[in-house]
């Protein structure tokens, strides 16, 4: 069973519309390596150039901020769900 990834709407649009990833990772980072690899258009939209977590950008694992746990390299497992959620400002 691969990890769920589960898309927000305001980034579907680089993902041809899907709503969930399936995808196969030991890592958040690995995971991260393939949504951008399958999906180009979200290539700097999670991640600086340095590979770092946009601070804009919130993802957890299983429910749980990987912030408080360890960023990047929080392990995931077949099973488990991420869910990614960019901060939206407007006024």
């Amino acid at each position: 069973m691969p990890i769920q990834v589960r898309i927000p709407s305001v980034l579907r649009r680089q993902t041809d519309g899907a709503e969930s990833v399936a995808l196969e990772a030991k890592t958040l980072g690995e995971l991260l390596d393939g949504l951008e690899s399958r999906y180009e258009g979200l290539r700097g939209k999670l991640r600086g150039p340095r590979g770092e977590i946009r601070r804009f950008v919130n993802i957890y694992v299983n429910d749980n901020d990987v912030r408080l746990l360890d960023g990047s390299t929080t392990p995931v497992a077949d099973g488990d769900e991420v869910t990614i959620i960019p901060a939206v400002a407007g006024g």
